[in-house]
């Protein structure tokens, strides 16, 4: 069997534009504690300023949140955009939150997504895959205790130093996001960090999780470091039901409002590449799942056909059904796709097996063992009839 894969969600979130912003923030805090419960191990938040659908500006602050309604589920910045931050208060950040909640945070960064966000702060997109670089590299010196002086055409240090020591060590663990470009697989492999593929499940980012992750090692390699394919995290859309029929149905409270969002957001995207509907256009090419636990498992095995062993696949949390029904296919997944993907019931299958397999020569043993206890009684009791 492959190594145990672990479930999680990625939370940009998606929130159409008829919904009250306040309930859908609560609604999204509620479906970290619906995960908590079922048993999912992570769930990373997005950071994003503009567009209208995607309304959580601050991971940290949900994060805070999220982490007091919680016990178990690890909780990640999904990421956060560091060309916007300083890195000195950006890392501060990271270490409350690592003490806040015990060590159960983790810190995805990347250089951030929306071009409009971008625009909004004067930042030239050019630049923030280098930006990205450079904050990582000094941030991490932070993390270390390091004092640190460091003068950049964006941001300036002087004789800085973090306040906190991690509470995880050495630091809270570091992913980056991966899509299409080399850069994060050249970033991760540097300094071994994980990796957030984030598009793995698209056309351009399903063809591309070879290539990054052969980057990556390669980067690795060179740097004395070994990647660790338990830190490789896939993401894709998917929603389950009993039946497809049923699933369908489900989605079509909401999915038509997100594909509207991506294609104006990203006209020139690959959701919407020909004539047809482009939801069942997801599902034909494997983009999203719509479906049946079955159908989940299939998705599984097809990416670990193509990737090999990864070890967190985070469901894209997308609001296509409504609550109840969102909270159900979670569940679902958990039930059915979570146990038979890890085996989880191979031995009680086992265990059945052999014990039905058996189940006529035991039962007569144990009907045999029986009578002879109510014969031995019988035999006492004319003992005792006879004295």
């Amino acid at each position: 069997m492959s190594m145990r894969l672990k479930d999680g969600i990625f939370l940009a979130p998606f929130h159409p534009l008829d919904e009250d912003p306040t309930l859908a923030i609560q609604r999204d805090l509620e479906l970290i504690e619906h995960l908590d419960r079922l048993g999912y191990e992570e769930a990373w938040v997005g950071e994003h300023h503009s567009a209208g659908f995607e309304i959580i500006a601050s991971p940290e602050l949900f994060i805070a949140a999220a982490a007091e309604r919680t016990k178990r589920i690890r909780l990640g910045t999904g990421v956060v955009s560091l060309p916007y931050h300083h890195p000195l208060t950006a890392a501060n950040r990271i270490l409350q939150l690592d003490h806040q909640t015990r060590g159960r945070v983790m810190f995805g960064v990347g250089p951030g997504l929306l071009p409009s966000d971008a625009f909004q702060m004067g930042i030239d997109p050019s630049t923030q895959r280098d930006r990205m670089v450079e904050a990582v590299e000094v941030i991490l010196r932070l993390f270390k205790g390091e004092r640190v002086t460091h003068k950049s055409d964006w941001f300036t240090l002087q004789d800085a130093t973090c306040q906190l020591k991690p509470y995880t060590w050495p630091h809270p663990e570091i992913a980056v996001a991966s899509s299409v470009t080399p850069s994060g697989g050249k970033l991760a492999g540097k300094h071994g960090f994980g990796m957030l593929c984030v598009a793995a499940t698209q056309a351009g980012g399903y063809d591309a999780l070879g290539i990054n992750w052969k980057i990556a090692n390669d980067t690795a390699a060179a740097n004395g470091k070994t990647m660790n394919p338990e830190k490789l995290r896939l993401v894709g859309p998917v929603h389950l039901a009993p039946t497809r029929e049923e699933a369908w149905a489900n989605v079509e409270f909401g999915a038509r409002k997100w594909l509207d969002y991506f294609q104006r957001i990203n006209p020139a995207g690959q959701l919407m590449t020909r004539e047809g509907d482009p939801l069942k256009h997801m599902v034909e090419d494997g983009i999203a799942v719509i479906g049946t636990p079955d159908d989940a498992i299939a998705q599984i095995r097809r990416l670990r056909e193509k990737q090999g062993d990864f070890g967190v696949f985070l469901q894209l949390a997308h609001n296509w059904a409504d609550f109840d029904k969102t909270k159900a296919s979670y569940e679902l997944w958990r039930r059915h796709v979570n146990p038979a993907i890890n085996g989880m019931n191979d031995q009680r299958q086992t265990s059945f097996d052999w014990a039905t397999g058996h189940g006529a020569e035991y039962m007569q043993a144990s009907m045999n063992a029986a009578m002879a206890t109510i014969a031995k009684h019988n035999a006492e009791q004319d003992v005792k009839a006879k004295k």
